[in-house]
């Protein structure tokens, strides 16, 4: 299968790449979507597009111009990939567009499935124009299926890369009041429900790429301490957050509630249902 992988230098994208490498030789492009390259030309004929580009949401303190590049890095490359789609003599067959939990805004205990609104945070509104624009394939006849990701936990990046340190030192806690709920994925099953929906020709709309069973930001702090055999006895207070990320620290003092209701739909199995299990698999042998 041809396929075209924008983002796959990134943290899903190197897992993702890695996999697919695994099941043949495949030819790697360089992603450029301002200027008109031959990443252009080899949607000329794929048999599908996969689209995990978007700048780093916690690499840095929001400013205004930080925000600008967030929303913007997601929202023009997506632009910029369907407007080569419309131009290919042969259209590929799908476009997997990535998106986030983020979509939902802050939502407390409710659970939320992907017939859920959007909420109205920059998050929220930034992942529904992302969407939005992904969705304009289907006019040219893309199978659109859109990835709202949670936490991927995973080796080597993402968010255990930042969370395990403190615990290490025996400085680890929860963030805040620590009730509120994190959605997360292991990052093999994030990469298996994409080759899934690859797979799959009835897969498209919205799908929550997260596990089966949501944790409070308490209960990850706890299980990350049992795996680490450290203490979890250090939170965070909101206020230290707030002074230190600004408007990002929202971002992780709220939360979102989510059920992977249309991956269980399509029959999707989940490798590591439950958090202590995937986080163990996440550490060094």
């Amino acid at each position: 299968m041809n396929l075209v992988i924008a983002g796959g230098t990134g943290f899903i994208g190197s897992a993702l790449c890695t996999r697919l490498l695994e099941q043949g030789p495949k030819k790697r492009l360089v992603w450029n979507p301002p200027a008109p390259g031959h990443w252009e030309k080899a949607l000329d004929g794929a048999d599908g597009v996969i689209n995990l580009a978007g700048e780093p949401i916690a690499a840095k303190r929001w400013s205004e111009r930080r925000k600008e590049k967030i929303r913007q890095s997601r929202i023009e490359t997506t632009r910029a990939l369907v407007s080569a789609v419309a131009k290919a003599g042969q259209k590929p067959k799908f476009l997997i567009n990535a998106s986030a939990v983020g979509f939902y805004g802050p939502h407390g205990d409710e659970t939320l499935s992907e017939d859920a609104q959007a909420g109205n945070d920059f998050l929220a509104q930034t992942c529904r124009e992302w969407e939005a624009e992904a969705i304009k394939a289907e006019a040219y006849g893309l199978r659109v299926a859109r990835l709202r990701t949670g936490v991927v936990l995973g080796r080597g990046g993402g968010a255990l890369a930042k969370m395990a340190p403190p615990f290490k030192l025996f400085i680890g806690g929860p963030l805040g009041s620590g009730r509120q709920w994190m959605s997360w994925i292991h990052m093999d099953d994030e990469v298996g429900l994409i080759l899934a929906l690859i797979e799959r020709s009835d897969a498209h709309g919205a799908f929550n790429a997260t596990a089966p069973n949501p944790v409070t930001m308490r209960e990850f702090c706890r299980n990350l301490g049992r795996v680490l055999n450290r203490p979890s006895w250090a939170p965070v207070p909101a206020f230290a957050l707030r002074l230190l990320l600004g408007e990002m620290a929202d971002m992780l003092l709220t939360g979102q509630r989510v059920l992977p209701a249309a991956a269980q739909k399509l029959g999707y199995t989940f490798r590591y249902p439950k958090l202590y299990e995937a986080l163990a698999a996440c550490m060094p042998p």
